[in-house]
């Protein structure tokens, strides 16, 4: 499944995209055609100026050396045979291959769901005819072989098929709470671990979007690593040093969009939404997938814009770290990269490196530093990334609307110092000002509740939801539309409003309850699940409503209208408790960055005393709510 493969599936099945090598005098040349349309600069791009003449080359020739890499074929790139490569982007996929990317996709997944109903059929037909009870061990013994049977047969899929068809394997992965271990295990590589294009290729993308006609690619890059950090479905990141001419010597990292991966993306959200249209009103899924691919596909259409992720990167990081209030500059809990200005195309960006490891790999690598994945270090730095992702989105979600929309463990990084990054602003959502004053009605609503069972709070609360925009079936009970609010925002909940299950894959859950899901709060919806999933997995109780709800109340006093995610600032004196948590915050992240510095043995018992304090401080205040 890891085997890295160095041509697209899509340039190999039409003998008329061009990919070979010819016998040349000793230099390397690489020639570089592109027939798709040339790159644009967005006008609320902040303050990233791409240059004016990325796009005037419709064709280039690298020559001179290059690092050494060796292809999955075990061929060394840099042997002294040279090599002249031509690539043509493929034209957009047609409607036969869609159709039959999706029939092999299909042809995988259907026959799974079936042996499952399978052996639970010769389960029950085992115990009818022979009457003996299959023991708990042997069902279980059973179960897990054929979870990793299914999780083998569509992760190979998967790896044949890339696209779309990786982000579904992102969010199996990022859904430990949901699914099989076998398949959150399975398909965790596809969070930051894609076959990458090759080398060669990358950088024949970035001379042709950044450098200018007298440039050559040594002009802005000193040093070019081949090996990429990561590769993803929609590009690959690799690291690379600036010269003096563009600000350095700077270690930076190079997001390359993979040549052509539009049309095979777009192509199979397309086809994936004619196939959910027909299943809309079925009883037996849970969710209304129409919808929530229909909201895929208009934010994946953005993915592909780098100028546009320049923008929101920069937009983003503005919110984190200014206070909305006092207008004073604070530390943001997430580090968040700066794109460099002047090395932006829609198809190439260049910004700050983080270095570091996907939380993905985390747990791989503090086995490495000799720290317990299960001890205190390791829980509290859990309990840190929860908390920092929590604030980071509230601000996001409540104050501005504007918020990174893409969140799995391969976007979310476990720094060197301790801190944690987000990376790839790809995908991003921009929700109205009244959704965001609703969200924040919803969240004071939950966390002011009296019970879970009280009358007049459950109305409060269900007015709410509808008032977002949720729908309900005609014969959903009225304790529904609290209970799907209850089931996003609040993970404290044991027992659900009406009897519901907390289970999304529950038959008797309240999201089976659910006719209609206004696309603004699909994205909104896929933030609050995975932080709910990473608390599961630190088996740490969080509400989200009580987390949010202090932003909550500040954006209510907030004049109305201000939906421009720019934020009018309230004009007022600033507040004594405001500066405090200020303070406090920076604190906060110089304690945990010294701990980091101590001796393993000291750092443990530090880490050890603390997640006491802090575990203490939970119980406490869980012990008042009613």
């Amino acid at each position: 499944m890891n085997t890295v493969v160095l041509v697209e599936a899509s340039f190999v099945s039409n003998p008329s995209h061009h990919f070979h090598t010819t016998t040349t005098p000793p230099t390397k040349s690489f020639n570089y055609r592109s027939t798709s349309s040339p790159s644009h600069t967005s006008n609320n791009s902040n303050n990233i100026h791409p240059n004016p003449l990325s796009n005037r080359r419709n064709q280039l020739t690298i020559v001179g050396s290059t690092p050494s890499t060796t292809s999955s074929d075990g061929v060394d790139s840099s042997s002294t045979s040279s090599q002249s490569v031509e690539v043509e982007f493929p034209p957009a996929l047609s409607t036969i291959d869609t159709l039959k990317r999706a029939g092999k996709f299909w042809a995988s997944v259907l026959p799974i769901i079936g042996s499952y109903y399978t052996m639970s059929a010769e389960i029950q037909f085992r115990e009818i005819l022979t009457g003996e009870t299959i023991t708990a061990e042997e069902e279980e013994i059973r179960w897990n072989e054929q979870h990793r049977k299914g999780a083998d047969k569509i992760a190979d899929t998967i790896t044949s098929l890339k696209g779309f068809y990786i982000k579904t394997a992102q969010i199996i992965a990022s859904r430990q709470d949901l699914f099989p271990k076998e398949y959150t295990e399975a398909l965790s590589d596809f969070t930051d671990n894609v076959d990458p294009i090759p080398a060669e290729l990358a950088r024949a993308v970035v001379e042709k979007e950044l450098l200018h006609v007298d440039e050559k690619f040594e002009d802005v890059f000193s040093s070019f690593d081949p090996i990429p950090l990561g590769a993803a479905s929609v590009a690959q990141v690799h690291k690379a040093t600036l010269t003096a001419k563009y600000g350095g010597p700077k270690e930076v990292a190079i997001k390359i969009q993979r040549p052509s991966i539009e049309s095979k993306l777009m192509g199979d959200i397309a086809n994936l939404k004619t196939l959910a249209k027909p299943l809309r009103d079925a009883e037996y899924m849970p969710l209304d997938y129409y919808t929530v691919f229909c909201e895929l596909e208009k934010q994946l259409g953005d993915e592909f814009d780098f100028v546009a992720e320049a923008s929101a990167m920069t937009r983003i990081y503005d919110t984190m770290t200014r206070d909305r209030v006092t207008g004073m500059t604070i530390e943001s809990p997430l580090v968040i990269p700066r794109p460099v200005e002047g090395l932006v195309s829609k198809r190439v960006l260049v910004m700050d490196y983080l270095e570091g490891v996907p939380l993905s790999r985390a747990r791989e690598e503090m086995l490495k530093k000799g720290i317990d994945p299960d001890g205190a270090e390791a829980k509290l730095f859990g309990r840190k990334l929860l908390k920092a992702l929590t604030y980071t989105f509230g601000r996001c979600i409540l104050e501005t609307g504007f918020f990174h929309a893409d969140p799995h463990p391969g976007n979310i990084f476990v720094l060197d110092d301790g801190r944690v990054g987000l990376i790839d602003f790809g995908q991003v959502k921009q929700i109205s000002g009244r959704a965001r004053q609703t969200l924040a009605k919803v969240m004071v609503a939950l966390a002011d509740r009296v019970s879970d069972t009280n009358p007049p709070d459950l109305k409060r609360i269900g007015d709410l939801a509808i008032e977002l925009g949720v729908e309900f079936k005609p014969e959903a009970q009225v304790e529904a539309p609290p209970a799907v609010a209850m089931w996003l925002f609040d993970g404290t909940v044991n027992s659900l409003p009406g009897g519901y299950d907390d289970g999304e894959l529950s038959p008797n859950s309240p999201v089976k309850e659910l006719k209609a899901f206004p696309q603004d709060l699909v994205l909104v919806g896929r933030s609050t699940i995975l932080i709910k999933g990473l608390s599961n997995r630190l088996g740490i109780p969080w509400s989200l409503a009580e987390e949010w709800a202090p932003l909550a109340r500040n954006v209510l006093e907030l004049p109305k209208g201000d939906d421009d995610g720019g934020g009018r600032e309230v004009q007022n004196k600033v507040r004594f408790r405001q500066v405090l948590s200020i303070l406090k915050n920076w604190s906060t992240g110089k304690a945990t960055r010294g701990v980091m510095r101590l001796s393993p043995a000291i750092s443990s018992r530090v880490a050890s005393m603390v997640l006491r304090i802090q575990e203490r401080r939970e119980r406490k205040k869980r012990s008042k709510k009613p």
